[in-house]
């Protein structure tokens, strides 16, 4: 067994899918098989169902997988102890982000950092918080930066400021012109709203509880998994949607999305690490340069 057939077994069984696998790995379809085949004749274990055209983990493949993922981690940590003696020459970071703070709060400061320190290569996945504290979880994120707060005792959470959310229409919505009652017209009008699961749904339900409205009375119409997905759907529709500022800020300018007046609480981002896995330079050298050198972590 060798740790490229883990990386791989590891890859088929979150994508479900041999050639999507084969496709993230730069690997051609029948190798990513044959790596599969290899570990299945070897031991003599079968670790994926074949369902129509697609495959499904048989238990022994769920058992497997959270065995395989600490392997990785393991590794993951040996290779980052050995870049650390030469300093920040050489080296590699995996962060996860949510939606948010990938997509509009993180890459600027990513690009600083790589500028500053261009032989530490930085991969970054977006997912929602719940699907980052998992990467962090299982190793497969060095760093999780999340807007939803998260409570797990294997998770080190530090509290960073964040952005605030507003409630915003398009343009031609009833709204511009005559504003609901506030806060129980919020129950009139129609809404799309991130998933279940997201940092933003998870706040914006708080906050109408603490303005005594029940989240589960809104008409809400669609729930879409990204703010791009609903910038485009609230700009031209008859929707209202509750998203982070830093997400709406020049279709705000440009007039083409309008700010109800509606007050939400500020939301704090939050910076995850796992309790127990090893903290790199390149780690504490990343949290330093965008500025959270009060939470760079010591261990080792």
């Amino acid at each position: 067994m060798t740790l490229e057939q883990l990386r791989i077994f590891i890859a088929v069984a979150e994508k479900e899918h041999v050639t999507q696998a084969a496709l993230q790995l730069n690997l051609t379809q029948s190798a990513t098989s044959a790596a599969i085949a290899a570990l299945e004749s070897r031991y003599g274990v079968k670790l994926f169902d074949r369902v129509g055209r697609g495959i499904a983990l048989t238990q022994t493949g769920r058992a497997f997988l959270a065995e395989a993922r600490g392997v990785i981690a393991r590794a993951r940590t040996a290779e980052a102890v050995l870049h650390d003696l030469s300093g920040l020459k050489h080296g590699s970071l995996s962060i996860a982000a949510s939606q948010t703070v990938g997509n509009y709060w993180l890459p600027a400061r990513l690009y600083r950092f790589q500028e500053a320190h261009p032989g530490i290569s930085l991969n970054l996945s977006i997912a929602n918080t719940e699907q980052v504290a998992q990467q962090v979880r299982n190793g497969s994120a060095n760093l999780g930066l999340v807007e939803g707060e998260i409570d797990d005792p294997l998770l080190n959470v530090h509290e960073i400021d964040g952005d605030s959310l507003v409630v915003v229409v398009g343009a031609t919505h009833p709204w511009v012109k005559n504003p609901p009652r506030l806060p129980e017209g919020l129950l009139e009008g129609a809404w799309i709203l991130r998933e279940r699961g997201s940092g933003t749904r998870a706040m914006f339900e708080t906050a109408l509880r603490g303005f005594g409205v029940d989240p589960a009375k809104l008409d809400i119409r669609i729930e879409l998994p990204s703010n791009e997905a609903i910038r485009a759907a609230i700009v031209t529709g008859s929707c209202a949607t509750a998203i982070s500022n830093l997400a709406v800020t020049h279709l705000l300018a440009a007039g083409k999305l309008h700010r109800v007046e509606i007050t939400l609480p500020k939301r704090a981002f939050y910076v995850l690490r796992h309790r127990e896995r090893y903290s790199s330079n390149a780690e504490r050298a990343l949290l330093s340069d965008i500025g959270l050198s009060d939470i760079a972590p010591n261990g080792d």
